[in-house]
């Protein structure tokens, strides 16, 4: 019942952010399923209320039923009411959860409240793939800054574009849609301005089905960002940082919908570290990078990144720009160790996910 319960989460994964995606699956008598759902968009009903809501279209009462959920019922009012409550008031027998919810407004008193309330509590199964299938809320609640995956697509020899910067298309039209999926679960999508500048990206997702867009992010420290960009065409937010506080550039785009935020670091560019910082704040929970190999490199550099999202093709294409703009090392010790976690064939092309050593560790 677990399991078909993260099968609901997982469904749910595409429109819940910032809250996190969970299923839940009530059991009756005879282990008869009489309802079943999940997480919906932010507002609207957790996923143990849509099982409850189902459970009363067919029929059923939930009183002495088992829940099955992914996540800890919550136990605070936000935008909508506590889901312990809700199960308590219709008289479920058992809670199985798989894990408990990091949220410091709930953290273990949704399964105190249901104990309190004669509900007997298991915790533990699909704790790991709950987790995973959460990474970003997980990272967003204790870190305070979001879960940051970098997407690269590159030929076999690690070339994402040419000396002459053309890159339209190095991977196949699968990989692209692959990459618009991975778009499509996270909470904003980033980019620099030299890939603004560039190739005017609009970075929304459009080749595969959405009901939400992430915001998109542009990191610009001289604010060079051209008013009728497209990345102003599509829906959602426009966040842009920079290092220079220039107020009729600002007003311009302010002008065109966009959020401008000044971080002024080191060397008159953008500190990086602050704005995963306010993106926490801003609760972005996934944060999906794509951008050129000298922002990829300055993320890299400063230890921002938690795990590459990388599409190889099987060209060899010689000299050009590479994945990230890094010193050389002088010791194979320096080297940024990380795990490989999957390796699968998209159209022809290869696409490996690698998540730095211990990051997950939170």
């Amino acid at each position: 019942m677990i399991k078909l319960a993260l099968q609901l989460a997982r469904q749910a994964q595409n429109i819940t952010s910032p809250n996190p995606a969970v299923g839940c699956v009530l059991v009756g008598a005879g282990d008869e399923v009489i309802g079943q759902g999940q997480t919906q968009e932010a507002g609207k009903a957790h996923a143990e209320v849509m099982a409850l809501r189902d459970a009363a279209s067919r029929g059923h009462s939930a009183a002495g039923a088992t829940a099955y959920v992914t996540l800890e019922p919550c136990s605070h009012h936000g935008r909508t009411g506590p889901c312990c409550d809700a199960l308590i008031q219709a008289g479920v027998a058992k809670v199985v959860a798989s894990i408990a919810d990091p949220n410091p407004q709930v953290a273990g008193k949704g399964f105190e409240r249901l104990r309190a309330a004669g509900i007997s509590v298991e915790i533990g199964p699909g704790a790991d793939t709950s987790r995973e299938l959460n990474i970003g809320f997980f990272s967003r609640m204790l870190r305070q800054t979001p879960w940051v995956r970098m997407k690269m697509a590159a030929s076999l020899d690690g070339t994402t574009a040419l000396e002459n910067g053309q890159s339209q298309w190095i991977t196949s039209p699968e990989a692209r849609a692959d990459g618009h999926a991975w778009r499509a679960r996270a909470s904003a999508v980033m980019t620099g301005i030299g890939t603004v500048l560039q190739d005017d990206p609009g970075l929304d997702v459009r080749l595969v089905s959405t009901t939400r867009q992430p915001h998109r992010i542009i990191i610009d420290s001289a604010l060079q960002t051209p008013p009728d960009a497209r990345i102003f065409k599509g829906e959602g937010a426009v966040w842009i940082y920079c290092a220079s506080n220039d107020a009729a550039k600002t007003q311009a785009l302010q002008d065109r919908g966009a959020s401008v935020s000044c971080l002024p670091g080191a060397g008159g560019k953008v500190d990086l570290a602050a704005v995963m910082r306010d993106l926490g704040r801003r609760q972005i929970n996934e944060l999906h990078v794509e951008a050129g190999f000298k922002l990829n490199g300055s993320l890299v550099r400063e230890s921002l990144v938690d795990e590459f999202l990388v599409y190889l093709a099987p060209k060899i294409l010689g000299p050009g720009q590479g994945m990230l703009a890094l010193p050389a090392l002088q010791s194979l010790a320096g080297a940024l160790t990380l795990d490989f976690t999957s390796a699968e064939r998209i159209g022809p092309d290869l696409r490996l996910l690698a998540r730095v050593q211990g990051r997950s560790d939170f």
